[in-house]
């Protein structure tokens, strides 16, 4: 076997086998970045990664107007309005292709003609819808990509997405604040400090961005986000987005050559590259911080993919076990999680087969102080509870003869293989040809 057939089988297969007890302290680091490298280039792909960021590229695109034109009026009432252009500014790319004046005379409108009171009824509809439906755009990429199915309400939606509006100007002064702090105070203090104080000017930008992603990969996602599944990948998006703004200038030299072809609306194309790969690497961040959480979710995972009935049966049947004997014993009921960790399964195994079990009616979930997850206990008398009863009601469990226009011969051996059954205790020798 090559280097690279090797290579391919450790991380297709040997590396999801090791699980966190297999793996001494010294490497579990080694084994989880890079775990979290392979699901976050996987998730790329299966997630359609590059897909939504066109999405959202679009409705980011149609909401950036009012988006600045709003946080220019909070910013205004403040007294602070020129603090967003000043922001606007500071972007290398927007900068360099000269597209905030652009932008500024596009908002000044848009604000004069609100303060005029021509701005009515379908105006301010779309202002307020294209503000909502950016933010939900992105909800709605993140909440896909941790798999959550279900969004806020709209009460919370609206709450959370008026806070955003109001921190996005406040931000903005804060980072102007930090960067003259650092300016004056800093040399007062410390003296001869200009090589420590251009330092920390230039270290803002960076500061600013690894707060917002933070944030918002803890934040916009609608479950519960660990501090380093938000913060790691906050602070590397971070880095890359201002790292890409340091190289729009070389962008914009290899994209020049698009004026040819647009002349003077040249602007867009570009303006339309950034805002895509920005779009971009703002979800690969999402994918990074799923993957970062969900490292042991993975855990055997190509193998679960190729799992056996009998040995899917046979990991059913332990858990109904250890559950049912809890029960007898009068111990506190387990969570998925400690019948994961107790006994080296899955815990995606072990949560999809606690699932099939509640909704088989087999076991029930509840929750029980002193644990924040639920718990599961048997909706059975345990006294009754047999291996055939077990099987039995998962085989029966989800939708039977919904087939239509059967023919009589396939009705008629539905009926007697369920008479069968009933009445044999062990139909399971019976040859089929004799059925």
């Amino acid at each position: 076997m090559s280097f690279f057939q090797k290579a391919y089988q450790f991380v297709r297969y040997d590396i999801w086998r090791r699980t966190a007890k297999d793996i001494s302290k010294g490497k579990r680091f080694g084994y989880n970045t890079l775990k979290t490298l392979v699901l976050t280039i996987r998730g790329f792909a299966e997630d359609e990664v590059n897909t939504r960021a066109n999405a959202l590229t679009y409705s980011m695109l149609f909401a950036t107007v009012p988006l600045i034109a709003m946080s220019f009026a909070i910013a205004k009432g403040f007294g602070f309005e020129q603090t967003i252009e000043d922001k606007l500014n500071s972007v290398t790319f927007l900068r360099e292709s000269n597209i905030v004046p652009t932008i500024m005379e596009f908002v000044q409108r848009y604000l004069e003609t609100a303060q005029g009171g021509v701005f009515l009824g379908i105006g301010i509809v779309i202002l307020i819808w294209s503000i909502y439906n950016f933010f939900r755009t992105v909800e709605t990429s993140f909440n896909t990509i941790w798999e959550v199915n279900r969004s806020r309400s709209y009460l919370r939606q609206i709450t959370n997405y008026l806070s955003i509006l109001l921190a996005i100007p406040i931000m903005m002064v804060l980072s102007s604040g930090m960067s003259i702090f650092f300016n004056s105070a800093l040399s007062g203090y410390f003296g001869n400090t200009q090589w420590l104080t251009e330092f920390l000017i230039k270290a803002v930008p960076f500061i600013v961005c690894w707060i917002i992603f933070s944030w918002m990969y803890w934040a916009i996602p609608n479950t519960k986000v660990g501090f380093q599944a938000a913060v790691i990948p906050g602070i590397i998006v971070g880095t890359v987005f201002q790292l890409l703004q340091m190289l729009s200038v070389y962008i914009l030299v290899f994209l020049s050559r698009t004026s040819i072809v647009y002349g003077t609306f040249a602007a867009i194309p570009l303006l339309l590259v950034w805002l895509h790969l920005s779009c971009l690497i703002l979800l690969l961040g999402a994918e990074m911080s799923y993957a970062i959480q969900n490292n042991e979710y993975y855990d055997y995972d190509q193998d679960l993919k190729l799992i056996s009935r009998r040995y899917k049966d046979y990991i059913t049947l332990y858990l109904v076990y250890l559950i049912v004997k809890r029960f007898e014993q009068e111990q506190l009921p387990p969570t998925a999680h400690e019948l994961a960790q107790e006994n080296n399964i899955p815990i995606r195994l072990v949560n999809n087969l606690l699932s099939r079990l509640t909704k088989s009616n087999i076991l029930r979930e509840i929750y029980i102080e002193n644990k924040e997850d639920k718990t599961y206990l048997p909706a059975i008398d345990i006294n009754r509870l047999t291996v055939g009863k077990l099987f039995s009601h998962i085989d029966r469990q989800g939708n039977e003869r919904f087939l239509q226009n059967l023919p009589e011969k396939m009705e008629a051996f539905w009926q007697e293989w369920t008479d069968l059954q009933a009445k044999t205790a062990d139909s399971n020798n019976i040859l089929i040809k004799d059925l």
